[in-house]
Formats: structure tokens, C-alpha cells, sequence
């Protein structure tokens, strides 16, 4: 092995006999490495019988939760095989906590691409028309997302759509209220917040249709390809559920870099590049797949944008309420805050408050 790992996170002995037992290539772990990734889950590639692979599971500490999101992750993704759905591929999953000290983890292809939000390799560097074809295969990769019937996969019990959009404003209202919760946070200093909240309220769409969400939709969860502008893959399904896939082309359409250098800065290298598809072009690339807008109204996109401005707001809230609360870095927490402002800014200024 060409790379340590705690033993106590991934036991290189435990995973061989699984992988024995599950039937697949044996012989030696070869060039172990560990990756970076967007979250604080684990993530080693390794070689063993000729075959490459990624294995994912939660962070050393394991969280409540982290387990069962994995028993989601691994779901969704091998749902997903025989879609075609840019997304690793499930190699193998063990959803037993007791094989592996504890933790779920599942093996999966690894993705040939690169994080347009950290580097910007060439061609994608110097070439504007490449830049603008990855901002328009990030819409068409979301939209063949949209198109999949999760019933059909296997996917009929995965989430809870009835109701979906009808809860979403109450839902993070009351996250938000929670957070009153922590010493030291004054609460919500976020100008607009009624007025968003109301309105997303009153013009709530009357028709749509459930699908397969990703739940975090945006261009630090993508990967692209080397040698060309497509997506690799969608990376992170950390927040997947069954609700309304317009949510996710919201959640994109609120996260995109725009003129101002804030949103451009966010985006990273990709960002800063400039040449990306303004959002209507984002809009109409995933309008070109029939079936992911049958029984949608993408007439009513700019709601869905400002519900994705009001929900990321108050996620990224929390992190500086617990900043305040002394649980979290006053740097994180101070520059989350700002991004909350700029988002709920951009929901004002698209509702015309």
C-alpha cells in the first residue's frame, strides 16, 4: 500500500475479505490514496486484481445520521446504473455497520475528472466557447437527472413527495427559529426574510411532479471531463430525496456565478474564468429534455430559484449561528453570513422587493 490509513477507518484486511466474499477481483491493495472531497466523508482509491476502485464511508467520527445517508447514497446510485445519468457507478455496497468498525460504506467507479470550482485545467482555461458548453452540459446533466422515472428504478418509497413543495417554507422557517436555540446568536439579521418567505407562499407552483433529487445542486458537486467540456460525473448525493427536481435547477440557477465578483469568487477558478451561459440559456438547455419538464412548469422557475436562495440561506445561517455560539470558526461564520445576505438578495431582487 502506498498510502496509510487509520486502520480504525478503513481496515484493508476486513475490506479484502468482504470484497473476497462479494466475488470480486483478489490479490494485493495496491496505490492507496486518499481523496479530497466536499465533505468530511472518507474517500480512498485503491487497485486490487486490476480493477480501480473509491471507497466512500462516513468521517472518522461518525455523525447520528451518517450511516443511513450512505444507505441512501449507496440507493440512488445504484438506481441509477443503466440511466444515463452522470454519476459514479456502485461497485459494491455494505450497508452492515458491524463489517467495518461501525461504518456503512459502499465501493464505487472512480470519476476521470476535475473540480471546476478548485482548478481549471486546459483547454477549459483559455477557451471561453469550452467554458460556456460545461455550464450548458451541467444543465443538460441535471435535466437527464430529471427524466428518470424513480418508480421504475426502484425508487417508489425513497422520499416523502406528497405535500413536498407545500412544506418547504414552514420547514425552514422553523430550522431557522431553531437556531435561537444557541448562546451567543442575536438570531436572524437577514433583510427581506418575511417578505421572501411570504411570497414564496403566495405564488407556490399548482402543478408538478416528483422525481429524483439531488439536493445540492451546483458546480462544486460536479465533476468534469479532461478532454472535453461534458460533466463526469454529479458527486455528493448526500442530500438526495424524492421531491420536485425544479428545486434542484433552482438550486443551480441561485448558485450561479453572475457579474458581481462575490458569486463569481464562489465559483473558484471557473467562476473568476467568466463565459458561462447566462441563466435563461441554463434554463432552456434543460428544457431540450421532454421528459424531464412533462408535468413541470419551468413558467414558474424563478420561484423555484428564490426557494433555493431562501433554503441555502438559511442552511449556511446555521453555521454562523453556531459560530456565534462559539461552535464553529467567526471567520466560517462571518463569511456564511454574508453569502446568506447575497442570497436572500438575489431572491429580492428577482421577486422585485
Amino acid at each position: 500500500m502506498s498510502a496509510q490509513i487509520d486502520p480504525h477507518v478503513v481496515d484493508f484486511a476486513v475490506l479484502a475479505a468482504w470484497m473476497d466474499e462479494q466475488g470480486l477481483p483478489g490479490g494485493p491493495i495496491e496505490d492507496v490514496r486518499p481523496l479530497a472531497g466536499g465533505t468530511q466523508n472518507v474517500l480512498v482509491r485503491f487497485r486490487r486484481g486490476g480493477r480501480s476502485y473509491v471507497l466512500r464511508r462516513g468521517p472518522e467520527h461518525l455523525r447520528a445520521r451518517t450511516n443511513e445517508v450512505l444507505r441512501r447514497e449507496a440507493r440512488v446510485l445504484s438506481a441509477l446504473d443503466g440511466t444515463d445519468v452522470p454519476a459514479p457507478r456502485i461497485i459494491a455496497a455494505c450497508p452492515d455497520e458491524r463489517v467495518m468498525n461501525g461504518a456503512v460504506f459502499y465501493l464505487m467507479t472512480p470519476v476521470e475528472g476535475f473540480n471546476a470550482t478548485t482548478t481549471l485545467p486546459e483547454p477549459h482555461a483559455s477557451d471561453a466557447s469550452v467554458r460556456h458548453a460545461m455550464g450548458l452540459s451541467a444543465a443538460r446533466s441535471l435535466a437527464a437527472l430529471g427524466a428518470v422515472d424513480y418508480e421504475a428504478v426502484g425508487l417508489a418509497d425513497f422520499g416523502k413527495p406528497d405535500g413536498f413543495l407545500d412544506r418547504q417554507v414552514s420547514r425552514w422557517m422553523s430550522e431557522l427559529e431553531s437556531y435561537s436555540a444557541l448562546d451567543g446568536y442575536p438570531g436572524p439579521d437577514i433583510p427581506g426574510l418575511e417578505r421572501v418567505a411570504d411570497w414564496l407562499e403566495a405564488n407556490r407552483p399548482h402543478t408538478w411532479r416528483p422525481g429524483i433529487m439531488h439536493g445540492d445542486y451546483h458546480l462544486a458537486n460536479l465533476m468534469f471531463r479532461y478532454d472535453g467540456p461534458q460533466v463526469a460525473a454529479i458527486v455528493d448525493w448526500e442530500m438526495c430525496t424524492i421531491g420536485d427536481p425544479l428545486v434542484d435547477l433552482g438550486w443551480l440557477l441561485a448558485t450561479w456565478p453572475g457579474e458581481d465578483a462575490d458569486s463569481a469568487a464562489i465559483a473558484g477558478p471557473l467562476g473568476q474564468a467568466g463565459g458561462l451561459p447566462e441563466p435563461g440559456e441554463l434554463v432552456a438547455a434543460y428544457a431540450r429534455r421532454p421528459e424531464a419538464t412533462a408535468g413541470r412548469d419551468l413558467d414558474a422557475i424563478d420561484w423555484y430559484t428564490v426557494l433555493a436562495c431562501f433554503k441555502l440561506g438559511i442552511v449556511l445561517e446555521g453555521t454562523h449561528a453556531r459560530a456565534c455560539a462559539g461552535k464553529a470558526p467567526r471567520e466560517t461564520g462571518d463569511l456564511l453570513h454574508a453569502i446568506t445576505l447575497g442570497l436572500f438578495g438575489r431572491a429580492r431582487r428577482i421577486i422585485g422587493a
